[in-house]
């Protein structure tokens, strides 16, 4: 670090006392004014260092908390709650995965009966990345277990927003996250058993048929207070029931509520509604894309779970943890209709900076032509942020590592492209682009007539990703950015060829049009300040191409409740720069990766031959530093 050491400051601050820490906890309050991690733009080693060291010392951890360090506060609580992976590391070691693989220190308990986990998604829009957190982790503790299974289950209970459409799109980003379950099926599946129940319910005294006004209802419930219609007897509410299902205008009056305690500390718990009709608001009413017209009443997501969830084997149910309240209520479902228990696990749901994850603002800037469909590259959505570039290992590791933690975060992307990046580099094979615009012509004073081509490596620390054909020739092409940093006979290098003396540089020509340089393989290319990358401007050597790169569709951090989302959408949020590239990339396929050296990571949006104009289509992937 340029501030201080970190194996320096690490050992100082875990064994400081009260009269000798403060300096040491100040110096890393400043060094942490306008930055995230110690060590660049993502996790460090001197992050791991320091922050192991603060928490061993209680009297760090003290002082940092409440002595005013805001800015190293900010930094320990970050890390303990982005990466519960060094807190892990902190605390001593842990028993070894049995597989071999990862060990994200997650379990599940009471997993002597098997494991059988499910992903209940709405199919009401496309998954987006927070979906993905779930998904991934129902995988993971089915894959983790012998014989573990997942199930999918939609959960298609209010016919006002679903559609087949984002069932089969939830379906294809499943598989495209290399997620495996055995089964799909739906809530509606058990609209009868689900009915049925509920008329047992009310014969039993557990339910009531509810025609109280919807405000008065909801002031009731927060004044802890019992309807009026409480208690009712069960063969009436029985008979409002069937009037409901009948949807006749007195069945519309009602909803159907379970009796478990209007007093409750717990909200959830004060006799919430089961059984109700859809809520179209201004819309017109519309049958369910599954059942059509057969039912006009739908059961609530919070009495259904629970009972498909038993019925169906579930053993294990993920839910995220502003569910916590409610697992009270799920779990008095289970035990007042006498069905086969379900273990609850609870994991944060997970947020990023400018970043909106809200399906009606999503189908807003769709529908309103911001970005081009469902799955452009600058959305959230899983199809999205895979085209963008993030690989599938990169997204499970990412998640699996958050698992463990129950304190919802806004994450940084950063994070998650570092390790993309981390994913991509020792395997993406290697080429050279050149900006058409104003792309500078150079002739090489000395260099080889005719030309010729070699095999060169695409990668030069990993000969398993092949080799490719290099031509040196005396005709090349630079960017214009390079050129107009040279000075007259500097003396610079050309990549992987040499060093070669500016010759015949008019700097008086703006843009620069052409130059000369001198070939000078005798130089050291550790003496020059400047090394550039070039393309042989021979005939069939070069093929053009266009470099996508993508912004945040929303200037501020985190959009509050009342926030207009027109307010804060980005003006500009993808450029696109024309480039000649080395033709060997029409080798790549759709969707492979490439290093456009100095220019970063790319993936194929469209290969060569299939873009406008029959160019290739590359999208640049973050990297989690600095572009």
């Amino acid at each position: 670090m340029a501030a201080f050491d970190a194996d320096v400051l690490a050992p100082t601050l875990a064994t400081a006392d009260f009269k000798t820490i403060e300096p040491h906890l100040a110096q890393l309050d400043k060094y942490l004014t306008l930055r995230t991690y110690l060590g660049g733009y993502s996790l460090s080693e001197a992050d791991e260092k320091v922050w192991t060291a603060v928490r061993s010392n209680k009297v760090a951890v003290g002082l940092i908390r409440k002595a005013g360090f805001a800015n190293a506060a900010r930094w320990f609580k970050y890390i303990e709650d982005a990466h519960p992976e060094v807190k892990e590391k902190a605390a001593g070691p842990k028993k070894a995965d049995k597989k071999g693989g990862a060990n994200y220190n997650i379990g599940l308990s009471n997993t002597d009966n098997g494991v059988v986990t499910r992903f209940p998604p709405e199919p009401s829009g496309f998954l987006h990345i927070g979906h993905a957190k779930a998904a991934l982790l129902n995988d993971y503790f089915a894959k983790q277990a012998p014989d573990g299974k997942l199930l999918v289950r939609f959960d298609d209970t209010n016919p006002t927003k679903e559609k087949q459409e984002f069932e089969d799109a939830i379906l294809h980003d499943l598989e495209l996250m290399d997620i495996k379950y055995v089964s799909v099926s739906h809530t509606s599946d058990y609209f009868q058993e689900l009915y049925d129940t509920c008329e047992k319910m009310i014969l039993d005294g557990g339910a009531y048929a509810d025609d109280t006004n919807p405000e008065i209802q909801k002031d009731d419930r927060k004044n802890r207070l019992p309807s009026k219609c409480r208690d009712r007897p069960a063969e009436e509410s029985l008979a409002m029931f069937r009037e409901m299902k009948a949807g006749t205008d007195l069945g519309r009056t009602h909803c159907i509520r379970a009796r478990i305690a209007y007093n409750s500390s717990n909200g959830s718990m004060r006799d919430p509604v089961i059984y109700r009709f859809p809520n179209f608001k201004d819309k017109e009413p519309a049958p369910h894309h599954r059942t059509g017209w057969t039912w006009n009443i739908y059961p609530t997501y919070d009495f259904a779970c629970p009972v498909v969830d038993s019925l169906e084997g579930v053993t294990h149910a993920l839910r995220t943890t502003e569910y916590a309240d409610r697992n009270e209520q799920y779990h008095w479902f289970l035990e007042n209709l006498k069905l086969r228990k379900v273990n609850l696990w609870e994991f944060a749901r997970i947020n990023f900076i400018r970043t909106f994850l809200s399906k009606r603002k999503l189908t807003k800037v769709v529908d309103t032509g911001r970005v081009t469909g469902w799955d452009d590259p600058r959305l959230p959505t899983v199809r999205g942020i895979l085209r963008r570039g993030l690989t599938v290992a990169a997204l499970r590791e990412f998640m699996l590592k958050q698992g463990p933690s129950r304190n919802i975060v806004t994450m940084d992307w950063t994070t998650i492209w570092a390790i993309n990046k981390r994913m991509l580099d020792p395997v993406v094979p290697r080429f050279i682009a050149v900006e058409k615009k104003d792309a500078v012509a150079v002739t090489l004073i000395g260099g080889p007539e005719p030309s010729y081509k070699e095999d060169r490596p695409k990668h030069a620390k990993n000969p398993d990703v092949g080799t490719k054909k290099v031509t040196f020739g005396s005709k090349l092409i630079i960017d214009q950015a390079d050129a107009a940093s040279f000075a007259a006979d500097e003396e610079i290098t050309l990549m992987s060829w040499g060093n070669a003396i500016v010759r015949g540089l008019d700097k008086s020509a703006s843009p620069i049009k052409d130059l000369q340089l001198e070939l000078h393989l005798a130089g050291d290319f550790k003496t020059t300040d400047k090394k550039i990358t070039w393309l042989s401007s021979d005939e069939g050597n070069l093929v053009e191409a266009e470099l996508w790169d993508f912004g945040y569709l929303i200037t501020k951090d985190t959009l509050e409740k009342d926030d207009e989302l027109d307010d804060y959408l980005t003006p500009v949020t993808a450029t696109m720069t024309e480039a000649l590239v080395d033709a060997n990339i029409a080798e790549l396929k759709e969707g492979e990766f490439l290093q456009l050296e100095r220019k970063g990571y790319f993936r194929v949006d469209k290969a060569l031959g299939k873009g406008p104009e029959g160019r290739a289509v590359l999208f640049k992937v973050p990297t989690g530093g600095k572009s």
